[in-house]
């Protein structure tokens, strides 16, 4: 017995047998080197995702926004000269072009003393996606009714 007692050393805690699971610990761990790295790579990418999404509904958001305020704009004015007795249409078109969107329709109803200017424009978006449009299009009306 005194024999085996010289072969083993007695290691205290805290204390590695020299060569006693260096080979054994190093080999589980090996399977598991770069999993970090790999779930870091993954998280940032899906962010950048979700942050492209973002970036194409905030492009879209911006663009039908200005849209509707254009077309708002491009009403009245066409409104405006359709009272003063001018094409409504040919004024609707300039103060479009003026605030850059494109007239891409517009109709006169009514008479002197009763009418109403119906326009469409369309906004390019800024920040494209390959499956959504290229444009926003809003319409709006704009008028005088004769008993006001």
């Amino acid at each position: 017995m005194g024999e085996l007692a010289a072969v083993r050393p007695v290691v205290g805690p805290g204390q590695r047998a020299p060569g006693a699971g260096v080979n054994a610990v190093d080999s589980r761990q090996r399977g598991e080197h770069g999993s970090g790295t790999a779930l870091v790579a993954a998280v940032i990418l899906v962010l950048m995702v979700v942050a492209a999404g973002l970036l194409v509904v905030a492009g879209y958001v911006a663009a039908a926004h200005h849209a509707r305020s254009a077309a708002d704009l491009v009403a009245l004015s066409g409104a405006a000269a359709r009272g003063r007795g001018d094409d409504a249409c040919g004024a609707a078109a300039v103060v479009a072009s003026r605030n850059g969107v494109r007239l891409a329709g517009c109709s006169e109803r009514g008479d002197s003393f009763d009418y109403v200017v119906t326009v469409t424009v369309e906004q390019p978006v800024s920040v494209r996606s390959p499956v959504l449009p290229d444009s926003v299009a809003a319409t709006a009306h704009a008028g005088k009714l004769g008993l006001l």
